[in-house]
């Protein structure tokens, strides 16, 4: 195992993260206590120290879990978890959202069930549309001057909300993001067109999840058995398309040749992009899944690969980013000579 900054911190975590939203069963899926200890042992063992939670996994047994598990050595590993949600049910309106009293609920919740008196990063889970920028990153900021937040990162949030709360967090000195959870496979490549520039442009760490593409890209539900479910039916967003029967195809090819599982695959292409700092986040319900996508890290995808695997995958990236790049009113006749400082493929 290798290790990155997280972001523009000097925190040190795992090239690769675990999830643990499948940690318990009570959502009627998951590992039990045993499979889920044992998926984290292993973790452990390869080197892993980035861990990742939310206050609502599995109504809070993921938590109870990981409480458990870190007691023997909680100061080894990076644990992040997140607040926002609530149960559908909830009656009371304050249970959920993104204002102070439900980050500091939620908090003293996570603490009590992850059995430590700090968390190393929080995260905001989900923008829920009505608070405050300036409320969010105040309460926030106060965490962690008390010392029970070490650093901070927003989940599955627009840009411009984002980079409004890191520009707020500069100007009153306050701790901003250094880090950026979101979707993002070759069958969901849309955070390329605003979240992934956006946390480049501001040197956030992204921690990937869905990487696998909801088990898409492993090849196991390409053909229709008859049965409704997530990958057929018209009406979700798993559902399988002729382009994304195309990148699993593609993704198939690949790992014929390269002799691996298609979800090493899949993983390393997201692993390899350069749009940012790239932690992909492992979710398994079972050890030998995990074992499998680990195995990734024992090699890359080459440029003829990567190559392939984009052109089946590709999107349209639309307005603004087809306006300005080889625009003579802006470059001029020079425009060829500019080389981009920044690097990466585009």
């Amino acid at each position: 195992m290798r290790y990155k900054l997280l972001g523009k911190s000097g925190l040190r975590v795992s090239e690769l993260c675990l999830g643990t939203m499948t940690f318990g069963e009570t959502w009627g899926w998951g590992a039990s206590k045993e499979k889920s200890q044992a998926q984290f042992d292993y973790f452990a063992e390869q080197g892993g120290n980035f861990v990742d939670t939310s206050v609502n996994y599995t109504d809070g047994t993921a938590e109870h879990f990981l409480g458990e598990f870190l007691k023997a050595d909680r100061d080894r590993f990076v644990v992040a978890t997140k607040y926002t949600l609530t149960q559908p049910d909830s009656t009371d309106p304050n249970s959920g959202g993104n204002s102070r009293k439900s980050m500091h609920r939620a908090v003293e919740r996570s603490l009590q069930r992850l059995q430590t008196d700090y968390l190393d990063i929080l995260y905001l889970h989900v923008w829920d549309y009505l608070t405050p920028v300036e409320e969010v990153m105040l309460g926030l900021e106060q965490l962690v001057h008390s010392g029970k937040v070490l650093y901070i990162a927003i989940s599955d949030s627009p840009a411009y909300i984002v980079a409004e709360a890191n520009t707020l967090a500069e100007l009153r000195g306050w701790p901003r993001f250094i880090g950026l959870q979101i979707p993002y496979s070759l069958i969901r490549r849309d955070p390329e067109r605003e979240l992934l520039p956006m946390a480049r442009h501001w040197d956030m760490a992204v921690m990937p999840w869905g990487v696998i593409g909801g088990g898409l890209l492993t090849g196991k539900y390409t053909e229709d058995s008859g049965e409704p479910t997530r990958y057929n039916r018209e009406d979700t967003e798993n559902r399988l398309t002729e382009q994304r029967r195309a990148v699993i195809a593609a993704v198939k090819s690949v790992a014929e040749e390269v002799g691996c599982s298609m979800a090493q695959v899949a993983i390393n292409w997201v692993r390899q992009q350069q749009h940012a700092s790239m932690i992909p986040i492992l979710g398994a319900r079972t050890l030998a899944h995990l074992q499998d996508n680990m195995q990734a890290l024992e090699w890359s995808l080459s440029g003829e690969h990567l190559a392939r695997l984009d052109e089946a995958s590709q999107i349209e990236l639309g307005f603004p980013h087809d306006f300005a790049p080889n625009n003579p009113y802006i470059f001029g006749a020079t425009r060829p000579l500019i080389d981009d400082h920044r690097g990466g493929r585009r």
